[in-house]
């Protein structure tokens, strides 16, 4: 076996699906070690994790929510401290499920190319991630069934990334807390000439959207308008709020026309945060929009 791996898992409040997604990876014979990133979790969710993980994970307890950048970031960070530790790591939220052989599927098609530095795995919705000036992050139909497709950024269902890439282009901006982080680091990879690329053949499932709508909604569209000002200018950040602002007013007029997690006043304040340059965790308001019953942190 020429590949190892080491795994960094993001937990949240959820013991049992974490300890259950680090089972899974177990059966992935390309996993070295192990890195959980715990941001904050209740006590006895702590507890829990604490008891069930064995002696060779190691966990990192950051003490708050971070997000999902900033968390993966410490789990990066304590892989890049060791240089003689796996070329690549692997990154996924604490309820991501990879199916037998997906890593050694992913490894053996990226093994073909010589300047992959990210890639994801398949999450069978046949859809690439794809990056729009205007729109940001989409969905793009899928060009190929099986092995290496292009993609613009790698989603964070299960990202992989090679040491090199990372070292060489930085770790997440942590602006993002959560959402479009993704795409922000493949914009840059692609800038530094790495190739991006979903893996089609090697699964992975993650079944569980525990995020309160407004939460996303509140993410998605702020983190966008970050993301645009940051890689194609306010011309088109403008461009985008509009459309925001008359997604807001169709929405609210024609509740058919709204789009899967929309929320009008995370909306409003997600433009009135993105004006005022006000980027990482959704403020106490937005939390207050909704009961706060899940994972509010993976990407």
């Amino acid at each position: 076996m020429s590949e190892r791996v080491v795994v960094i898992v993001i937990h949240w409040n959820q013991a049992k699906p974490c300890l259950e997604t680090v089972a899974s990876f177990r059966t992935q014979p390309e996993v070295e070690s192990f890195i959980v990133v715990d941001n904050g979790s209740r006590p006895n969710e702590l507890k829990v994790l604490r008891a069930g993980l064995g002696d060779d994970v190691e966990l990192i307890e950051v003490g708050h929510n971070s997000g999902f950048g900033p968390a993966a970031n410490r789990g990066w960070e304590r892989w890049l401290a060791n240089p003689t530790g796996p070329a690549w790591s692997v990154v996924a939220p604490h309820d991501a499920h990879p199916d037998p052989g997906t890593l050694t599927t992913m490894l053996d098609v990226i093994a073909e190319r010589s300047r992959v530095g990210l890639a994801c795995a398949d999450v069978g919705d046949g859809f690439t991630p794809v990056i729009d000036p205007v729109l940001g992050t989409i969905d793009g139909p899928a060009t190929v069934s099986e092995g290496f497709e292009a993609a613009d950024y790698p989603h964070g269902t299960l990202l992989m990334a090679h040491r090199d890439c990372i070292s060489e282009i930085g770790l997440f901006d942590e602006r993002y807390f959560a959402y479009c982080e993704e795409a922000d680091l493949g914009m840059r990879a692609t800038a530094a000439g790495w190739q991006i690329g979903l893996i089609r053949g090697a699964r992975v499932r993650n079944q569980h959207v525990n995020t309160p709508a407004p939460i996303i909604d509140y993410l998605k569209e702020r983190n966008i308008l970050l993301f645009l000002a940051d890689h194609f200018g306010w011309r088109k950040v403008a461009i985008r709020a509009v459309l925001s602002l008359w997604q807001l007013v169709a929405g609210a007029v024609r509740p058919s026309t709204r789009a899967e997690y929309w929320s009008g006043r995370a909306r409003l304040f997600a433009l009135r945060d993105a004006v005022l340059r006000r980027w990482g965790p959704p403020p106490p308001e937005v939390f207050a929009l909704g009961q706060v019953r899940g994972d509010a942190q993976n990407g």
